[in-house]
């Protein structure tokens, strides 16, 4: 992809460019000597114009005198300076070359379907911007020393043989006409004279015409950092689409170019999903460059004006031959910029040729547009096949011989856009230097890194980012529950061989992704599992408390979750919505308004955890209070039971990590056996424990954990009783 402006050009490039600057000095010398002779006429007639006294008493344009204006009087309305008497049947100057195919003059006629007397004015206004001595040109002939720059008079004097022919000149500098519409001319009013009639204006060549027809390769400075041009790189027949897709917007745009039609194309999708790529493919097939413009950008400037820059852009596609590209087409959609969006969409109009719009949001024009085609192309996140194609593409040679990446696995876990990928692969390579400079090759851990990197980051501003850091040693569940855990882990492992490979994607509007329930008392091992998926999947893990999203508003509580689901899009996470029972209850037990709003709000996120492509979890402690047709909507109901013995001692077991130091005399079995306890509340004693431990600088005894476990038991509203602790009773002190 080559930048135009960027000072990284190759020798071909810059052997170009000298060319063609040589070739447009040539020309433009050429159209000066044709001005020279033109001013040689003029000056010749400017004694006869001026009067016979002008300029020989060194008061020429400060004094006029009776003989002066005798003089003046005597002349032909009209007169011209090429000439004594107008004449209507004279034809008027032409300082342009023949007219031929190249050259910059040429190009901006046929751009901006410029008139040749248009081309003649410009070269007035041009000739003072590259050599001064037509600056005392200009202030001799229009009788003043500091008028250096030509008046609409003078170009009218010099240009135009009669009366009616300077009548008929000013259509060229009407607002509609070609020159002032795209900012070609400016038209300079004298400070000391304001609101003066248009001959009395100067002539200025816009300062980006200047740099056209000396073929400088600039972007006006008005529309920068905003805008870029770039020259395509991308053949339209590597583009990862829908064959369908990508033959539909191909037939589209080359029909319109062909017939010089002006099309609209909106391509909808995140970030890294081709829309730019398509676009840059379809120019390249097309001839035509692509100006990339970020709204953005050019939003955050409130002093910005939507007409000129609307204005500029278009000139600079038509400069540049080049089709427009609008990033970020959301920004205007927000009511703040309702003033721009108006501009904006009557600039579609009579703007480029050709334009793209890109952004997220789901827009169809309503009201405007009616003359214009507008098509919608809707750009989603390659398939598991064309995602595995990238990665080995872009990974390829990046192993030494032997090694291999599972890359099927990174294919199917994360569900990232091409541009994505692309950026995944450098941050992976990135780490991989770093771990081993001298050799930087990514390995498996890199890769699930940097995809971990690459995915959405903004949902961490509306969840709680949780670190897996448990495996499935580690929890302690009957085997029901626990197979049914692996299986989640299965669906997520085999989605592409079913859904895409298999078929199963075209016969499933929702469901796609993996939803479960997790149900049973506080501290038995939910969030654990939310955690332990999370960690075997590679995946990040965002907790979401509902209470905390539940709003007594109607319609908040929509909103909060689906700016949440929104952002997961992009993220691939595991969610897991903690404290459910704030949101659910029973259907049927309407008993006023907010009982009918609450189930919409249940059902609207069963909906939006139906069409979520990721893994989703709620957590509930009341499963009863659940009404079973919601239930019935999630893939997965786990219960998790309050453990029994066995399981509590195998918890209890577990808890300890090897480095903490336990006394013989500590009793698990009989901790297991007598206290039913749930693993969060055993956990609770443990660490309780170790710091008792640690303040007394002894190893965990069972004096520890007696006094920790009444603690948990107080805690928890339980009566204790001497009975609990049996033999035990002693270390408590009471």
């Amino acid at each position: 992809m080559a930048v135009i402006g960027s000072p990284d050009i190759t020798e071909h490039e810059f052997a170009s460019r000298r060319g063609a600057q040589t070739s447009a000095a040539a020309q433009i010398k050429a159209a000066l000597k044709r001005l020279d002779l033109l001013l040689a006429k003029g000056v010749a007639a400017a004694q006869a114009a001026y009067g016979p006294h002008a300029g020989k008493d060194g008061y020429r344009g400060l004094y006029i005198g009776p003989d002066d204006v005798a003089h003046i009087l005597s002349r032909e309305p009209g007169a011209s300076l090429t000439g004594n008497k107008p004449d209507e049947r004279a034809t008027r100057p032409d300082l342009m070359p023949p007219p031929g195919p190249a050259g910059p003059f040429a190009a901006l006629k046929k751009r901006f379907a410029l008139r040749r007397f248009d081309l003649n004015l410009i070269l007035l206004a041009l000739a003072p911007e590259l050599d001064t001595r037509y600056e005392r040109l200009y202030a001799f002939l229009q009788d003043d020393v500091t008028r250096k720059r030509p008046s609409v008079d003078l170009a009218f004097a010099l240009l135009c043989p009669s009366l009616a022919a300077k009548i008929d000149a000013r259509r060229h500098l009407n607002p509609a006409a070609p020159l002032l519409r795209h900012h070609l001319i400016e038209l300079i009013e004298d400070p000391a004279q304001p609101r003066s009639p248009l001959i009395k204006k100067y002539l200025k060549v816009d300062d980006r015409i200047v740099a056209f027809l000396c073929a400088e390769p600039a972007i006006d400075a008005r529309l920068l950092p905003g805008v870029r041009h770039r020259v395509p790189q991308t053949a339209l027949q590597s583009l990862v689409l829908p064959g369908l897709q990508a033959k539909r917007v191909a037939q589209l745009a080359r029909e319109a170019h062909a017939n010089r039609r002006r099309t609209v194309f909106y391509f909808q999708g995140s970030y890294g999903v081709g829309k730019q790529t398509c676009a840059e493919a379809l120019c390249r097939e097309l001839g035509l460059g692509l100006l990339k413009v970020d709204l953005g950008v050019l939003l955050a400037d409130e002093a910005t004006s939507p007409d000129l820059i609307t204005a500029l852009i278009e000139r600079e596609a038509c400069l540049q031959n080049s089709a427009v590209y609008w990033t970020g087409f959301d920004h205007l959609l927000e009511e703040k910029h309702h003033l721009w969006l108006a501009t904006f969409l009557r600039a579609l109009e009579t703007g480029p040729r050709l334009t793209f719009l890109s952004g997220n949001k789901t827009w169809e024009p309503a009201g405007v547009l009616h003359a214009v085609p507008f098509t919608r192309v809707r750009f989603d996140v390659p398939a598991y096949r064309h995602r595995l194609k990238l990665w080995r593409t872009l990974l390829n040679g990046s192993r030494p011989e032997g090694q291999s990446l599972a890359l099927e696995t990174i294919a199917n876990k994360f569900r990232l856009s091409g541009g994505q990928i692309k950026d995944a692969v450098a941050t992976a390579q990135n780490l991989a230097r770093w771990r081993k400079p001298e050799q930087a090759l990514p390995d498996m851990q890199d890769i699930h890194a940097a995809c971990r990197l690459q995915s959405n980051r903004n949902l961490a501003t509306l969840a709680q980012n949780v670190r897996p850091r448990f495996g499935w040693d580690d929890i302690v569940l009957p085997a029901d529950p626990l197979a049914q855990l692996k299986t989640i882990s299965i669906h997520v492992r085999q989605r592409a061989q079913v859904l895409e490979n298999w078929g199963f994607d075209r016969k499933l509007a929702l469901g796609k992704g993996v939803n479960a329930l997790f149900a049973g008392p506080s501290g038995t091992g939910k969030t654990m599992a939310a955690d332990i998926i999370a960690n075997e999947l590679a995946l990040e893990l965002y907790k979401i408390d509902l209470s905390t999203v539940i709003s007594k508003y109607i319609g908040e509580t929509e909103k909060n979750l689906a700016k949440i689901f929104d952002e997961a899009e992009t993220s691939n996470a595991v969610l897991f919505f903690d404290e459910a029972d704030a949101l659910f209850g029973k259907r049927s037990e309407v008993k006023d308004s907010h009982d009918r709003y609450a189930n919409i709000e249940t059902s609207y996120l069963l909906q939006r955890m139906e069409e979520y492509q990721g893994v989703s979890i709620l957590a509930t402690n009341l499963r009863q209070n659940m009404d079973d047709a919601f239930v019935r909507r999630i893939a997965f109901t786990i219960h998790f039971p309050m453990p029994e013995a066995p399981s509590r001692l195998a918890i209890w077991q577990k808890i300890w990590p090897p480095e903490t130091p336990r006394d013989a005399t500590v009793d698990l079995e009989y901790l297991a056996e007598n206290f039913r306890f749930a693993g969060g509340n055993i956990k609770n004693i443990a660490l309780a424990a170790a710091y008792l431990a640690a303040e007394d600088g002894q190893p965990v005894a069972m004096r520890h954990l007696v006094r920790t476990t009444r603690e948990e038991l107080l805690k928890m509203g339980k009566a204790c009783v001497k009975g609990d602790f049996g033999k035990y009773y002693e270390m408590l002190g009471i």
